[in-house]
This record gives structure tokens, sequence and C-alpha cells, in this order.
């Protein structure tokens, strides 16, 4: 550490909490993180790293780790779930994607993402990892945050504090109020399994190597590959029509088959191979301003939960860690690190949000609605990147102060 170095805590041990442990590390601050479970580890199945994500895995250099099992499509395609026919595709390997983006698109596994990221933490010299820290509140004055632990674990002291603590962020109930998040009524059965497992029509997409995604009405399915081809990740979404916010017992197996009895044969035949040991329902939250109080910033699904249809939950994390990283390399005052940090990324992060809605209520139309949305995309060219290049495209760093 260097003399002006300071003492930085990082609440929650995911994707979002390794990478802002890292890059505040990076920036010459010593870390903590601490994460509540008795073992650092990541639950679920695979996700797509926009070339935003990739850049900013770079800006981490943990980008060579990531790709040495990451899978790097040719093709992101959409697909028409009830007819099976192409819809509109993306070609990730045209000469217009590398004019415009620098890094490359890829797909992983959830758990070597947060492997690769794990692993450059533990070999940093200025990062200090504790689990089995389970956070109840925090105390702060003008000069540090004190952060007390469940159970007998003695309270830690820091100069600031970074809330990385996930959708259900304790910390942000604290600082932010109580608000629930709000349910989409959708529901995800997701997980990877041998690519070898794919048969008969869905192998032909599975050899692609492409994104596939069937869209349908109120439901739809993606598929890609990850661990190096070595595993095909499917996730099946659908909107249930029994979701009461007082009880669990929605968004079940059952309703899965049959939204889902009418689609065409190639999807019909990858729904018994969808893992069904977990069901995932699916929420965000509205945008919110503030994201600093006093000594504390909110980082990742704490600041901003978004669902799933830009494919931009990790990536925004990932921005954000980064983002925070620069921030703390400029300024040694907390205020002034996380102001900066927040006034880059708040607008950029709630325009994601409110887009992700948008886009999942395109992807699940149904009847005129479809065969518009079917006609105006099938127009696109494959190589025309417009629609998509603000979402893949981070905000510039701020120019340093003369």
């Amino acid at each position: 550490m260097t003399p002006a170095a300071l003492r930085i805590a990082v609440v929650g041990g995911g994707i979002g909490g390794l990478a802002a442990a890292l890059s505040i590390a990076r920036a010459g601050h010593h870390v903590t993180l601490l994460e509540r479970a008795a073992r650092f580890g990541e639950i679920g199945a695979g996700l797509q790293l926009a070339p935003n994500a990739s850049q900013a895995l770079e800006e981490l250099g943990v980008l060579d780790a990531v790709q040495r099992t990451a899978v790097a499509p040719p093709r992101l395609v959409m697909m028409d779930a009830l007819s099976g026919d192409q819809v509109t595709s993306l070609d990730l390997r045209s000469a217009a994607y590398t004019e415009r983006f620098t890094h490359p698109y890829l797909v992983t596994h959830r758990t070597d993402l947060h492997t690769a990221l794990l692993t450059a933490c533990q070999a940093h010299p200025d990062i200090t990892l504790r689990t089995g820290h389970a956070v109840t509140h925090a105390e702060q004055d003008e000069s540090a945050v004190h952060l007390h632990f469940a159970g007998t674990t003695p309270g830690l002291t820091a100069d600031a504090v970074v809330a990385a603590d996930g959708l259900h962020s304790r910390l942000r109930q604290a600082l932010v109020g109580d608000e629930e998040p709000v349910c989409s009524r959708y529901v995800a059965f997701r997980g990877a399994l041998p690519a070898d497992r794919m048969t008969g029509r869905m192998s032909q997409h599975a050899a692609s190597d492409a994104v596939m995604v069937w869209a349908g009405p109120r439901m739809h399915l993606v598929q890609y590959p990850v661990r190096r081809g070595e595993l095909y990740n499917q996730v099946a979404v659908f909107e249930s029509d029994h979701y009461t916010p007082d009880s669990d017992d929605w968004g079940t197996e059952a309703e899965l088959e049959e939204r889902f009895a009418g689609t065409c044969r190639t999807v019909r035949d990858a729904l018994p191979l969808i893992a069904r040991d977990r069901r995932w329902p699916l929420y965000d939250r509205l945008p919110i301003d503030n994201w600093i109080h006093g000594r504390i910033a909110l980082l990742g699904d704490a600041a901003h939960p978004m669902l799933q249809y830009l494919a931009q939950g990790a990536c925004q994390a990932l921005e954000d860690a980064v983002a925070l990283g620069q921030s703390f390399g400029r300024f040694t005052d907390p205020a002034d690190a996380f102001a900066t940090y927040a006034d880059r990324r708040r607008e950029r992060a709630a325009r994601i949000q409110t887009n992700a809605r948008r886009f999942g209520e395109i992807c699940h139309l149904e009847g005129m609605g479809a065969t518009l949305r079917n006609q105006l995309f099938a127009s696109r060219a494959s190589d025309d990147f417009n629609d998509v290049s603000w979402v893949w495209t981070p905000a510039p760093a701020t120019a340093p102060t003369p």
C-alpha cells in the first residue's frame, strides 16, 4: 500500500464484489472483501459477456484467464419459438463488428468467471478475503464506517464501504429503505449439460456455437455453449399465470411444460434436458438516484438490479467495478471517489435497467404483435449494430481534473 492508501471494505463475494475489490486494490488501496457464506462460490449457469464486459475484464487484468474457458460465439440468433423460423441475427465476426467494437463477445459459465476473479483477488497482496461474515448493519461518522456482523464475529472499521451484496442487499435496505424488489411474474429454469447430450435437431444448433434465442408468447428459450464448448447452457423463461405475492407456489414445472407445449419440435426436444432442480423467479427494481450514502456506495445488483433480457446484469456490475477503481485512482477522499463513480454510472445503468424491461416485452409478444416484430427484425442486416451499440459501449472515463 502507498502512504495515502485507504482501507476499503467490500460487502459481497459475487462477481461484482470480487471485481470491485480487484479494481480498487489495483488503484493502490487496501481492500477487505466480506462474504456471508462459508466459502466463495457462484450459483447459476451460463452468462453472456458483451464487448463492454470483456473490455472491463481486460482493464481488471483477467480477460486472458476468462478467455481460456469462454466461447466466442460467431452469431446471436433470434428464432421464432412457434414456427422454428429464423427472425434475425447478428454476425459477431463481421467487419462491422470488429470496426465498431474493440473487444470480443463471449459466453461463459458463471463459475468460470467467478473463479478467474477470485484467483486474481487471492493473488493480490492488498486484498484480504473473509468468509462467514454476514453484515447486519453499519454505523458511520465523518471519518469511518463500522460494520457489524451476525453472531460473535468482531466488527470491522473501514474508511469506506462498497455494498455489492446483491438484489436483497442488507446495506441497501438500511440506507434506501425496505422497499421490496419488483417481481416480473416470470420464472427461469436454467442449467448446463454435457454438449454431447444435445442430439437430433438440437445438435445442429449446439455445433454452431451460436447464441440461440427462441422467442415466443410470454416465454423464451436461450441456448449457447460454455466452458470451451464442453457444456451447453439452456435457460427456459416464462410468465406464470398463478403468481401471487404471498405464495411460492407458482412458476412450476407443470406450468413450464404447459407454456412451451405449442412450440416447434426443436424447442420441445430441448425442454426435457433443462435442469429442474431449482426455479429462479425474476426480479428487478426501479432506478434510483441515491447510490451514495456518506461513506457507503452501492454497486451491481445492490444499486441497479435488472431483468436479463439485454444480458447485461454481470456486464453492468463489471462496468461499475472498473469505474469505481478509476475513481479511487484519482481521489483519496472517498466522498470524491464515490461521487465521481455514481455520476459516471447512474444514468447509463438506469437506461439499461428500463430498456431490459422493454426488450423483454418485445421478446414475449404474441399474435399480431409477434408477427410485426418478426417482420421488422427480419428487415435488418446481420451486420447492423446500431440498435445495440449503446449497450455494448461503456461510457468513457471522466477526464482527470487539471
